[in-house]
């Protein structure tokens, strides 16, 4: 392989791995250190990156123009940040080369795949009741908040796929979760306080992972990103307040 194209394929490598790293709920100084590290491995001692929420801009030396990859959506996968990382070890190693590592991070999708929906809906459902019991001591409003909790997830899931507004998947689910928390108290007499059922049904939606980043990104100096985050964290956590406070006001 010539240097030049080397140099390229180098590049494309640091961006679609930091793409990956962004998309999947890494914070920017894992995102960053990644692509140097990378970059070094393969030789590429002039490269530089600039890492952003929505954008890297990455060139392999001084003679060749700068790349540019967006980030166009943002979930949380933890499990492919670590394949990611993984491969970087195995490529510093020598264990792969260039051409596996683009290989794998391009069909990163097929080897990591999401959880089951079933072991989705597990989760949500034992976020919401474990915390019924662990925080508040209510053990009759463990059953029903598990169920809810599935519920709001359910939504948050099918409402997502077909709209490409985050913040709006987050107030419909909480404005789901608030009704039916009402009525299951108010109307069906099935616990004990609407308050409590309401907090661990919504816990799932809540975006712990991005106030997290936030606050390691400006620690960190990043005073780009960080308040970045930390903005659309703020957002997402108001869709679910005014979801909520809408039910409230609907069935009182």
């Amino acid at each position: 392989m010539n240097p030049k194209n080397r140099d390229k394929l180098v590049v494309e490598i640091c961006l679609l791995a930091g793409k990956i790293m962004i998309e999947n709920g890494s914070e920017m100084v894992r995102v960053t250190d990644t692509i140097d590290r990378i970059a070094k491995n393969a030789g590429a001692f002039q490269a530089r990156s600039y890492v952003t929420l929505t954008g890297i801009i990455m060139s392999a030396n001084y003679n060749n123009g700068a790349q540019v990859i967006s980030i166009d959506k943002r979930s949380f996968d933890l499990e492919k940040v670590s394949v990611v990382n993984d491969y970087s070890r195995k490529f510093a190693e020598r264990k792969i080369n260039l051409r596996q590592f683009y290989y794998a991070l391009e069909h990163i999708d097929d080897t990591v795949p999401r959880f089951n929906k079933w072991m989705q809906l597990l989760g949500a459902a034992m976020v919401s009741g474990c915390l019924e019991i662990v925080f508040r001591d209510n053990i009759r409003d463990f059953p029903i908040a598990c169920f809810i909790g599935m519920f709001g997830w359910v939504m948050y899931s099918i409402i997502e796929k077909y709209t490409s507004i985050k913040f709006l998947s987050e107030f419909i689910s909480a404005l789901g979760i608030g009704l039916l928390s009402i009525i299951s108290i108010n109307y069906l007499h099935l616990g004990n306080s609407v308050d409590d059922l309401i907090i661990g049904s919504i816990m799932p939606l809540v975006p712990g992972v991005p106030i997290t980043n936030a606050v390691r990104d400006v620690l960190s100096g990043n005073l780009i990103s960080g308040p970045s985050r930390g903005v659309e964290a703020v957002i997402s956590a108001c869709a679910l307040g005014f979801g909520v406070a809408m039910a409230i006001k609907i069935l009182g």
